[in-house]
């Protein structure tokens, strides 16, 4: 998915200065955000207060959207660069198409999983015909260092292995979570995971210590650490946690996100993550010139073209603004 805000500001995110070494809960509120014709995103991460959860740099959370009559997703190809993309929904599809000439349908509970390394372009849209409803997540982990560069590769997985417990079922996204490891290439130690909870139910989640979390809302009532969190809005939850004491006060579906924080400092900008401005504008100037990113073939539509560069310098900085 891209990030469609014309007006669109570079985020510096990234380095250890700003993780919260300790247990804490802090609800961030969204932002809304338009995304193509019909649909409207809770844009999560960056936050004003908090760019980045372990490795994960961008979370978008849209509806449930009722589609019926309306041409529901419709992303037109765009770049990506030094990150991954997760495709996560709990309702409808989603038709992928990249580059490399991918085409796949995203059903609920199925991951796609798309690695831009150097450079990538995809389209994302609502099949014809698609179902009612429109439910899900898109989600970015930034590329490390070492990493970044790999050969762009696109993942599509139905079987993922699941935590269970009374009332939970805990189904592993990427990483791993209590011994369960998602089949998805992780290149950073991290979790993904989505929690379905039964109305009434009252678990402890294992957690590792030396993660930082955090737990979108994504439907029902629930209450995470004491907390009461509503559909589209993100605890977030520091380090320092062996274990999250979870509460449904009705049937409810959770997402929990985590990782070893992310040590390098980044810059986001539109559709990419760099390490420096310059890195930024060279990727803006070769998406403009149609060069690098490839070409997405299918698409009925012309492709997105970059926004304006702000006039100051990007730099890396912080986590948090």
């Amino acid at each position: 998915m891209s990030n469609l805000d014309r007006q669109a500001t570079p985020s510096v995110c990234g380095g250890r200065g700003f993780v919260v070494a300790e247990p804490v809960r802090e609800l961030l509120t969204p932002r809304r955000v338009p995304l193509g014709e019909s649909t409207e995103v809770r844009r999560l991460l960056p936050n004003l207060g908090r760019r980045m959860v372990g490795a994960w740099a961008f979370v978008d959370h849209y509806g449930p959207d009722d589609i019926a009559d309306e041409p529901g997703m419709q992303v037109p190809p765009h770049p990506h660069m030094g990150l991954q993309t997760v495709s996560w929904l709990h309702d409808g599809e989603v038709l992928h198409r990249d580059s490399l000439g991918s085409l796949q349908t995203v059903r609920p509970r199925e991951l796609g999983l798309m690695t831009s390394g150097r450079a990538i372009s995809h389209s994302e849209e609502s099949p014809k015909p698609h179902a009612r409803f429109l439910h899900g997540a898109q989600l970015w982990v930034a590329l490390p260092d070492e990493h970044r560069n790999v050969e762009p590769h696109f993942q599509h997985h139905t079987d993922l292995p699941a935590v269970t417990a009374p009332g939970l079922t805990a189904t592993v996204i990427l990483g791993e979570l209590d011994g369960a490891a998602s089949p998805g290439t992780a290149y950073t130690p991290i979790v993904g995971a989505d929690l379905t909870l039964t109305e009434g139910a009252e678990a402890r989640l294992p957690l590792d210590p030396d993660f930082e979390y955090a737990v979108l809302s994504m439907s029902g009532e629930a209450e995470v650490d004491g907390v009461p969190v509503l559909p589209g809005s993100m605890l977030y939850l520091g380090c320092g946690r062996a274990e999250l004491p979870l509460r449904a006060l009705s049937g409810a579906g959770l997402m929990l996100l985590g990782g070893e924080p992310f040590e390098e400092e980044i810059v986001m900008f539109w559709n990419f993550i760099a390490r420096s401005g310059e890195e930024i504008v060279q990727a803006r100037n070769d998406w403009e010139k149609g060069s690098r990113f490839g070409e997405v073939h299918g698409y009925d539509g012309a492709r997105l073209p970059a926004p304006s560069l702000p006039t100051t310098p990007l730099k890396p900085r912080g986590r948090v603004r």
